[in-house]
């Protein structure tokens, strides 16, 4: 008896890494679940369905906006994964949950509802600024890409605040975002209400985020840190805010932060 029950012990662990094996093959190589790809620059684009031409310019503005980041460098190259049929947004959020986007490794996997004319992506009825999200989800590539997997999150464990805090900073450029002053007002009217908040576009951020993204903005554009710098800082997220809402108070509201 028990030498049957080691024998299915031994088999269901097969399977199981038959299985894990058999996902990650499928994750790495998009092409196994897309009808087609188009290459961009850099970028591979795997899509089932035709791909629409206003696409590639909202690409363009995530590159320039990429651009702005310390770790870009000019041979990165990324997969860029749409939402249009395909199994692999679906097989991601399985193993990730639902997002508008996820960005890994060297892939961005859109999973909300792509509008390239009107430049945003649609998930439950909020939207984001699709030239920013694709920015955004490439800044945690850009992230994986120089600081390698065991430096890197989930395995780092890098405070969300300076991880999806810098790739906020990074995709965050319109008029109406550059001034950290005006950043915070917009936060602290909004009060605590509400899981997103907008922008003039009509599209949002997460609020959390959004909270993330203007301590990285404190520390990069009014204390002058590299992001480099920001990751080695051992100060907590709690005394960041503390010093950021006492320069909101106290400092020079004249002074723009881009």
């Amino acid at each position: 008896m028990k030498r049957q029950i080691k024998k299915w012990i031994l088999r269901l662990a097969a399977a199981g890494l038959f299985i894990a094996g058999l996902l990650l093959i499928i994750i790495l190589q998009p092409v196994l679940t897309y009808a087609n790809k188009t290459t961009h620059h850099n970028y591979t684009i795997f899509h089932d369905k035709a791909l629409d031409p206003a696409f590639l310019p909202r690409l363009d503005q995530a590159t320039a906006l990429l651009k702005t980041s310390e770790f870009y460098r000019p041979g990165f190259q990324a997969d860029v994964c749409l939402n249009d049929g395909s199994s692999y947004p679906r097989l991601v959020a399985l193993l990730r949950g639902q997002a508008f986007a996820w960005g890994f490794y060297n892939k961005v996997v859109l999973q909300g509802n792509t509008n390239p004319g009107q430049n945003m992506v649609e998930l439950n009825g909020y939207k984001w600024n699709l030239a920013q999200l694709l920015a955004h989800e490439m800044t945690h590539c850009l992230q994986f890409d120089k600081l390698g997997l065991w430096q890197s999150n989930p395995v780092a464990h890098i405070p969300d605040w300076k991880w999806e805090g810098y790739a906020e900073y990074v995709s965050r450029h319109n008029a109406d975002q550059q001034d950290l002053s005006n950043n915070i007002q917009r936060f602290l009217a909004t009060g605590e209400a509400g899981w997103a908040i907008k922008f003039a576009d009509s599209t949002i951020a997460p609020r959390e985020y959004y909270d993330y993204w203007t301590l990285v903005q404190f520390c990069l554009d009014i204390k002058k840190m590299t992001y480099s710098q920001l990751l080695a800082d051992t100060t907590s997220e709690q005394t960041a805010r503390q010093s950021m809402m006492a320069w909101f108070t106290n400092g020079d509201k004249t002074e723009h932060s881009k």
